[in-house]
């Protein structure tokens, strides 16, 4: 089992940045694929960023590439994701998502994760 806790949100004005951090606990995350999700108000849960168990692959939404960054500290058990550039749009409730040990590559499909954070808000301002 994995317990994901995310933390770093807020509210920030447009063209401000925030690192969002997801903590791990249990089995961890260092051999485990990672993503990053978000959810708008009214609408679905969005693939933002993902990173494969190896590290090695990293990939991005259309909508926040060039602005975003995933990584991983696998001596801390967390993954970051470095939002910068913020606009009012990326405003959403932030999640962190792991795969089973299984996986090797990542998914955009929220259905395909089984681990889930409690989200953090993350509101930008214009």
């Amino acid at each position: 089992q994995v317990q994901l806790v995310e933390s770093g949100g807020g509210l920030v004005q447009a063209g401000g940045s925030l690192r969002l951090s997801c903590a791990a606990s249990g089995h961890g995350i260092s051999s485990r694929v990672m993503a990053w999700f978000r959810q708008a108000p009214g609408k679905g849960r969005e693939f933002v960023a993902g990173l494969s168990r190896s590290g090695g692959s990293i990939t991005y939404a259309d909508s926040v590439q060039g602005r975003f960054t995933i990584s991983r500290d696998n001596a801390k058990n967390t993954v970051y994701l470095q939002m910068n550039s913020l606009k009012p749009e990326d405003t959403a409730v932030y999640y962190c998502a792991g795969r089973n040990l299984a996986y090797v590559v990542f998914s955009r499909s929220s259905s395909d994760y089984n681990y889930w954070g409690q989200g953090t808000q993350v509101t930008v301002s214009s």
